[in-house]
């Protein structure tokens, strides 16, 4: 599985940054920006990107980003690197999202460390090499944040820049997914499921599917459905096979809707509508 879809996960990250040391008050960070104070400048740049409390724009929000980052403020150089990466407020620019990137993960920036290595593994913007992505990886994952553990998971098992180490690969995964990171527990679920690296147990790699699933994994959910529809590791229990495939498709996997529909014909009319009936209700809990 590439790891190229955590891009959408640090979207997620760099939008829920949060304002740093000054409060929301915005004459008050106006006044401490204007007077070189760095934290306030960042948070100056966040309002004015995000549009809280002033009118969103995007030359104020950049103007402000890097005049914290020229202070050496690692949050607003990885920002800039972000948006730079991005085309976000700025021209596209692999070059100095590379370069904003370096200054803030040379600070120690965690985010940025993995937004550079997965530059380093690609290519992109930077010449391509594997032994400085498995380096910013671990950089980043020594300190705990779940998507460089769950890269760093993907290069152990993948043997990218390093030697091929399904050890080393589950126990990167295992602490992504302990931390909630989706992918990575359907990486250890699917690893149960196979027997790969592990001993073959479908009641973990049901544990597993679950958590993932319970994250808005798709994939997962459609795995559940194999499990309950084949009684591995579980009952086999059309009516829970049928729910599962229904969420899969309901959160975009298409591929499930032969399964669902396949299903749907050895159930009852009332084991049907129970089976829908509990999709509806998973998904309105969620």
């Amino acid at each position: 599985m590439a790891i190229r879809f955590q891009r959408v996960f640090l979207a997620f990250v760099f939008f829920c940054l949060p304002l740093q040391g000054y409060g929301s008050d915005f004459s008050e960070i106006r006044n401490a920006a204007e007077l070189g104070h760095a934290h306030a400048q960042y948070n100056l740049g966040f309002m004015y990107d995000k549009g809280e409390g002033v009118p969103q724009d995007d030359a104020l929000a950049i103007k402000w980003f890097r005049q914290a980052a020229d202070q050496g403020h690692a949050s607003a150089q990885y920002v800039l690197g972000w948006k730079y990466e991005h085309g976000n407020g700025v021209q596209e620019d692999d070059a100095l999202a590379s370069k904003w990137y370096q200054k803030a993960a040379d600070q120690g920036d965690a985010y940025a460390q993995y937004e550079l290595g997965m530059m380093y593994a690609t290519g992109q913007g930077v010449p391509e090499d594997k032994e400085k992505a498995l380096k910013l990886y671990l950089q980043a994952a020594e300190q705990g944040y779940a998507a460089a553990q769950h890269a760093l998971g993907f290069v152990y098992a993948k043997g990218r820049g390093v030697l091929q180490n399904d050890e080393q690969a589950i126990k990167w995964h295992r602490q992504a997914a302990e931390q909630g990171h989706a992918a990575a527990n359907y990486v250890l679920a699917s690893r149960y499921a196979k027997g790969e690296g592990v001993l073959q147990n479908y009641e973990q790699a049901v544990k597993f599917y679950l958590k993932a699933a319970r994250l808005g994994h798709s994939y997962s959910m459609y795995y559940l459905g194999i499990m309950y529809e084949k009684g591995r590791g579980v009952l086999k229990n059309h009516i829970e096979a049928h729910k599962w495939f229904n969420l899969a498709v309901a959160s975009g996997m298409r591929g499930a809707k032969e399964e669902r529909d396949e299903v749907a014909s050895m159930l009852t009319p009332d084991q049907l509508s129970k089976a829908q009936k509990l999709a509806w209700e998973w998904k309105s809990n969620r």
